[in-house]
């Protein structure tokens, strides 16, 4: 869609509520909501057959692998994988090749992304150089570039030196920036490859504790409180980091966190056959973690779900289960996931869904033109929902260049019928389709 053109939704329930009404888009704008809209015949219709209404995606935790490892992923596959999942903005990690460390690779992602159109791309900076958690990255530089980068983190690495990560939240505090942390005392890792836990010991594979994620974020808590600083715990993944967080908030400090669908849907009894497509960092935990997770998602003790979507080459995943690089492909099946532990159990209403998919992270990363409400004057990132059409995953029919998918086979209870990014459709029926773009859809159903 040009600039300047308008779009008529019609028959679209906002968050799942009330009657079916019509949304008129004028200039990437809700211009109307109403019964019965009219508009010019030369104005492009979207039928939205019932569909439910939400604002549009916001994904504070995704891997492109551009630059470096297009053969998994590139900032256009990634994109479309974002926008088929309903997302209008992700934030892509540094831990490219080379990293982000610097504004002449933030500001290079920034664009591409912004070339490509499907998603609005913001690059995270890294909070050190080279992710080697020894001196601190240009992060001043990366917020004054192109891209104005407005997140930092090390994640896959976690910044392990108290002193260093002290200083970064002093630096962010002055910048008005967030630092994210990948919570993990890399002294009780060693060697580790899955929760330990009876699973672990009973299948001789080295046991990730609890503690080297909760000792972080109790850690990472005190310097933001001293630093007077915003911190994000990425991916949470255990009972106890609820509990501390808890205990965070309740003092004052200025701390979020997000939980991944992976960690509230799957756990370590996947462990039994080995594949390690179930490898992931941190690790699957316990259904009691599971359990709790939901809970704190559903009580705002946990902010909001990330998808921390990590394609990897074949070889990558196809050896043996710890030589295998962790991680999971997230952004399509994100939505299904959240609805079948959060909406049918009961836990979450489809405001709820918007406030943690869209709202809490376009919040916590100070977006103002995402995670907006469904209203006049409002900027139209939309996501259109099916709640009555399942579909099954299959990992080498999503828009990922990878296909490490942990949900192969697996249903999922609802489908995102269309997505705009200021107006514009940029998935449409499984389908994404580039601004502008004339030919069809290629094998990863992106119209190139």
């Amino acid at each position: 869609m040009s600039a300047g053109q308008s779009i008529l939704i019609t028959d679209v329930r906002p968050y799942g509520e009330g009657e079916p009404v019509d949304i008129l888009v004028r200039d990437g704008v809700i211009a109307e909501i109403g019964t019965g809209l009219s508009a010019p015949d030369d104005v492009e219709r979207l039928a939205g057959e019932g569909a439910i209404a939400l604002p549009g995606f916001v994904d504070m935790h995704t891997h492109l692998r551009e630059p470096g490892r297009e053969d998994t992923e590139t900032i256009a596959s990634g994109s479309a994988a974002a926008a088929l999942g309903g997302y209008t903005a992700v934030f892509a990690m540094a831990n490219t090749d080379p990293v982000a460390d610097n504004s002449t690779v933030t500001d290079g992602v920034y664009r591409a992304g912004r070339d490509v159109g499907l998603v609005d791309v913001h690059p995270v900076g890294a909070v050190t150089v080279g992710l080697r958690g020894k001196q601190l990255a240009e992060m001043g530089m990366m917020a004054a570039g192109a891209a104005g980068v407005r997140m930092f983190s090390d994640d896959g690495k976690c910044v392990d030196d108290p002193l260093l990560m002290r200083r970064a939240l002093e630096y962010a505090t002055g910048l008005d920036v967030l630092i994210a942390q990948h919570a993990e005392e890399p002294r009780l890792t060693v060697g580790a490859v899955a929760h330990e836990g009876p699973t672990a010991a009973r299948l001789g594979l080295a046991g990730w504790p609890r503690a080297a994620e909760e000792s972080i974020v109790i850690r990472d808590a005190l310097l933001a409180r001293d630093a007077g600083a915003r911190v994000h715990i990425c991916h949470a993944s255990t009972e106890g980091t609820v509990e501390l967080l808890k205990w965070a908030r309740a003092q004052g400090i200025s701390i979020t966190a997000e939980v991944t669908p992976h960690h509230l849907l799957l756990n370590d009894s996947r462990l039994e056959t080995y594949d390690p497509i179930n490898k992931v960092n941190p690790p699957l935990r316990e259904e009691s973690d599971n359990l709790a997770l939901r809970q704190a998602l559903a009580d705002g003790v946990i902010d909001c779900v990330a998808t921390d979507h990590a394609p990897h080459a074949s070889q990558d995943k196809c050896c043996e289960f710890a030589q295998a690089r962790p991680g999971m492909l997230g952004l399509e099946t994100a939505l299904g996931v959240v609805v079948e532990t959060m909406v049918t159990t009961g836990l979450l209403d489809w405001r709820g869904v918007a406030r943690v998919m869209s709202e809490r992270p376009a919040e916590i990363v100070r977006l103002p033109d995402h995670g907006r409400p469904i209203a006049v004057n409002e900027p139209a990132n939309l996501t259109l929902v099916d709640p009555n059409r399942s579909w099954v995953v299959a990992g080498d029919e999503l828009a990922s260049l990878s296909d490490n998918t942990p949900y192969e086979a697996m249903t999922m209870p609802v489908t995102v019928t269309a997505t705009l990014l200021r107006g514009a459709v940029t998935a449409r029926d499984g389908v994404a389709a580039n601004q502008g773009a004339e030919s069809g859809p290629d094998e990863h159903g992106v119209i190139a």
